[in-house]
């Protein structure tokens, strides 16, 4: 029986690829091939049940020693019965894994051990779950990848050639000027369009090595035959292709080199497609000539409901048969050779080239700013709920505030209608920047996360070019409130006073907007971050001078008033408005009355002398939650590290 690994030599009829018995790849037109082995892979996950005493944590192994290859020139499938364990060795594969998993085994290209810079800089992986910016268009898509992810070297034509040249081949001209979409809101391409349009982006490149997570999911049966036809041209160029897939057509199971069937976490077969139905039917289970081999597979190693220790048993058997005969056998030999480093005549150029750049980046730091910077501006400036709506939210709450406090005068009841409109305005300015931050960051977090696990750009690249692109709204909107509400209100007519408040709101905004970094980078998604951050602004909104007096605050409080922007930014704007009022009318009947503007800010335990110092802390803040942001975000970049036994 034939499987793949004791066949004297296969070639492609198009004379780019050949592999021999010991597994060489011949490189020509294609460039050198990569083969990718992992030997004994385990992945462990912790679950814990009760509470204080009673808190029991319990370790379920998911993967249990998992052993495989794949070579220049094949394209793999792995398959299995949902809950096998397919997604998770893909992710162990790519070093994608979550962090709360323990894993242990070994991962080697041509004769190396892998570590996650290495396969970043020749792979490629399409993930089941297509994130993209939906403002812009497919061709703008793949240009920005194109721009970061291809050789430096190459031109701008070229770029545009091969941009053009894959959009060709995978149908997707038609659609080139068309928006991506965002569901429920944008109206744009297709959920195949936009799936060829995810594969498109990892083909720019022409990598070496391939990974994909169910690339057929959510198209068609043509679509889908032609995404893996696509798979297969790449292979017989020399590519190495692994993906996963869920149930594929027999026609398109039929394209699909080898095949790696899981079965509860462990491995059932690897080898050839043909080598399989005859490794089943030694096994006493025969496909039926007209049944869909792949369909077969699944239910022949799924645990049914009613027969569930029936299936286990035949799974573990199927398991441990595989691991000793001779397809198995051969496959161990193919893996301990890779690991060797006899796997595979390219070895050293591969490795040295590997080593050549210390960078995982195909382009530099400018180059990499300028994209992302131009993709953040357009996302912004095209994204009708980010600049409508704040648009909008300002006109109409800068109007209400300015008809409620309309033409406010110098008296006592004045005195604190104007406070309080200070404050609101403050509060106004702090929460529409902090959760319009807040929205906007944490949807496009996943979308950086991809990318920047595929080597496109660093994480202080996209940090910086999302705070210049948002600084231009930490600008205009406080203008525009306070155009309509200053002098409605009624507050200190002064240009100079004007401009001054101006600019404590643009600090005030900008320190609201570091707030809102800074959660979403600490929180895991949109959700838990709009859970947590009202509740942590309350408390720096309530220190803020105007519902307790700063001499009032609790000593075990005080350390809160350090930290809250509203404290700062409304004693800059007491002072600035209240500084120069030299006089304020004052009732003949009142026991106590402020008489000028001094009076005032004394009466809030604040010092007139103060308007520059608040300014330099505002900045701090700024300086401080954008640094924090940034280290939560370079937290979350992580890899997952594999414990790798010799």
């Amino acid at each position: 029986m034939s499987n793949g690994y004791d066949n004297p030599s296969f070639s492609k009829k198009n004379g780019e690829v050949a592999i021999s018995l010991d597994g060489s790849s011949k490189k020509s037109q294609a460039g050198e091939g990569l083969t990718y082995s992992w030997d004994k892979v385990n992945v462990f996950a912790s679950t814990t049940q009760g509470c204080g005493k009673k808190k029991v944590t319990k370790e379920k192994h998911i993967l249990k020693d998992v052993t495989g290859i794949c070579r220049p020139g094949e394209l793999l499938a792995i398959m299995g019965a949902s809950g096998a364990g397919k997604t998770t060795l893909l992710n162990v594969l790519t070093f994608r894994s979550d962090n709360a998993l323990k894993i242990t085994g070994k991962l080697f290209i041509n004769g190396r051990k892998l570590n996650a810079d290495m396969l970043t800089k020749s792979s490629a992986y399409v993930q089941q779950e297509d994130l993209f910016i939906g403002t812009f268009t497919v061709r703008e898509q793949l240009m920005f990848q194109a721009n970061l992810r291809m050789d430096r070297g190459l031109t701008l034509k070229e770029r545009v050639a091969r941009v053009e040249e894959v959009m060709q081949e995978l149908s997707l001209t038609k659609c080139a000027k068309t928006l991506i979409g965002v569901p429920g809101r944008i109206k744009g391409i297709s959920g195949g369009e936009t799936k060829r349009l995810a594969f498109a982006c990892e083909m720019l490149t022409n990598p070496p090595l391939m990974f994909l997570d169910e690339p057929t999911s959510g198209l068609d049966s043509f679509m889908a035959q032609s995404v893996v036809q696509a798979m297969k041209t790449l292979a017989s160029k020399g590519k190495t292709i692994i993906s996963t897939i869920h149930q594929p057509s027999s026609e398109v199971f039929a394209l699909f080199d080898r095949v790696l069937l899981m079965g509860e976490g462990r491995l059932a077969y690897l080898g050839n497609t043909q080598g399989a139905v005859s490794f089943f039917k030694g096994l006493g289970h025969v496909c039926p000539k007209t049944y869909n081999p792949a369909d077969f597979f699944i239910t022949t190693l799924a645990v049914e409901p009613e027969k569930e220790e029936e299936s286990h048993a035949f799974v573990h058997s199927t398991c441990d048969t595989f691991a000793v005969s001779s397809e198995g056998l051969a496959m161990a030999r193919a893996v301990e050779e890779n690991m060797q480093g006899t796997a595979n005549g390219n070895v050293g150029s591969w490795y040295q080239m590997s080593k050549k750049s210390v960078s995982p980046y195909k382009v530099g730091w400018g180059q990499q700013f300028k994209a992302v910077l131009k993709r953040s501006v357009l996302a912004n400036t095209r994204e009708p709920m980010v600049l409508r709506t704040k648009v909008l939210q300002m006109i109409v709450i800068s109007l209400l505030v300015g008809v409620i406090y309309l033409n406010q005068e110098m008296t006592q009841d004045g005195v604190d209608n104007i406070n309080g409109a200070i404050f609101l305005i403050l509060t106004q300015i702090s929460f529409s920047n902090t959760m319009g931050v807040v929205n906007a960051f944490c949807v496009e977090l996943p979308i950086f996360l991809r990318e920047h696990f595929n080597g496109m750009y660093r994480t202080d690249v996209y940090y910086l070019s999302k705070n210049v692109a948002e600084f231009p709204f930490t600008v205009v909107l406080p203008l525009l409130f306070l155009s309509i509400a200053y002098y409605m209100i009624g507050l200190y007519a002064p240009a100079e006073n004007f401009f001054i408040c101006f600019g404590i709101l643009v600090l005030v905004s900008n320190a609201a907007t570091s707030f809102g970094f800074m959660i979403s980078c600490l929180a895991k998604d949109l959700n838990m971050a709009l859970a947590i951050a009202a509740p942590m602004l309350i408390p720096l909104m309530l220190f803020g001078g105007l519902f307790i007096n700063v001499d009032s605050i609790p000593v075990y409080f005080i350390w809160i008033r350090y930290i809250s922007w509203f404290s700062y930014g409304n004693e800059a704007l007491i002072v600035n408005q209240w500084a120069d009022v030299e006089e304020i009318k004052c009732p003949d009947e009142e026991m106590f009355c402020r008489n000028n503007g001094t009076d005032v800010i004394e009466q809030l335990a604040f010092d007139p002398n103060n308007l520059g110092f608040d300014c330099g802390l505002l900045i701090v803040i700024i300086i401080v939650f954008r640094l924090c942001g940034f280290l939560l975000l370079l937290n979350k970049t992580r890899r997952k590290t594999i414990k790798q036994i010799d």
